[in-house]
């Protein structure tokens, strides 16, 4: 028997996906601020520090629950929605940018699964989320962002998302996959969790690929997406600078010569 609320969804659209979550009298899902979309008449709306997981008596409790909100670059505040109506109510959330919305069944990941912090879009309440610190110490030095991610904890369902596409590796016991770090959306607790050197001169200097990628090791599930919200950003912040004109091989400098200077 779950400990967790239960809850019903829908994954709705492709490349710019949705959930769309049913909630049965006095069922609450958690949600990140600002991946609200819409919902029925008869869902209340609570803003709370942490996660809602456990009852928090004092405001010492709170503090600590919001802190370790703090720790993985995310708001100390949460929303929980509660169907306070008689009768099934919905309620849909939007991932932030394009790429898959991924529902993890808790029950039956052991409990517990890693992601990247600003992967967590939203879960049933009861849904435990916390830090998680990779505790080898070239994940430290080397890790980056990497070094501290999110765990959810609980025997609910939760909505993790990701850029681009997404694809799923089952690891055999021993089996080791080489990732680019930022390309990592979560994996289950058996899998173990490293930054490794790549090595070469060659590679160092001209590779252009960064000098560490991170290694997962199995047994256990991982899930890669295909483009980083990093990775597009930086995209786009390079074509900016650039100046890139679609449809001209000179960009601003063919502006300049052609007299545009709007």
């Amino acid at each position: 028997m779950r400990t967790n609320h239960e809850i019903d969804y829908k994954i709705l659209g492709e490349e710019l996906q949705a959930v769309e979550i049913e909630l049965d009298p006095d069922e609450t899902v958690i949600a990140e601020a600002g991946n609200f979309m819409m919902m029925d008449e008869g869902i209340r709306m609570d803003t709370i520090f942490g996660d809602g997981s456990k009852p928090q008596n004092s405001i010492m409790d709170k503090l600590f629950s919001a802190g370790k909100r703090l720790l993985v670059g995310e708001s100390l505040f949460m929303t929980a929605f509660t169907n306070v109506d008689i009768g099934k109510k919905h309620i849909t959330f939007a991932a932030p940018y394009p790429g898959k919305i991924i529902p993890m069944d808790l029950s039956k990941l052991d409990g517990k699964l890693i992601c990247q912090k600003d992967a967590f879009l939203c879960s049933a309440k009861g849904v435990s989320i916390g830090i998680e610190f990779q505790k080898k110490l070239g994940t430290g030095l080397f890790g980056g962002e990497g070094f501290i991610m999110e765990k959810l904890e609980g025997d609910g369902m939760a909505f993790v998302h990701s850029g681009g596409m997404i694809i799923e590796r089952d690891l055999k016991p021993g089996e080791m996959l080489k990732v680019d770090t930022g390309c990592i959306v979560a994996f289950t607790q058996t899998v173990q969790y490293d930054i490794q050197f790549i090595g070469g001169i060659r590679n160092t200097i001209f590779g252009g690929e960064g000098l560490f990628f991170a290694t997962l090791k199995g047994p256990g599930r991982v899930w890669i997406q295909s483009l980083p919200v990093s990775r597009l950003a930086g995209r786009m912040m390079d074509y900016s600078r650039s100046g890139k004109e679609e449809g001209s091989v000179l960009g601003g400098l063919g502006r300049m010569f052609s007299g545009d200077n709007s």
